[in-house]
């Protein structure tokens, strides 16, 4: 029981990676549309 246990975690971990990077993204979308926004006033 265990044992399926990890190894069904170790397969949902690219997952969760994945979420961490694309919430990353998008942060820096946000700061970059930020940054054109002062710079243009």
């Amino acid at each position: 029981m265990k044992r399926i246990a990890v190894l069904s975690m170790i397969a949902l971990l690219p997952l969760l990676a994945a979420c961490h990077t694309i919430q990353g993204v998008g942060q820096d979308i946000t700061a970059v549309g930020k940054g054109m926004e002062r710079s243009t006033k």
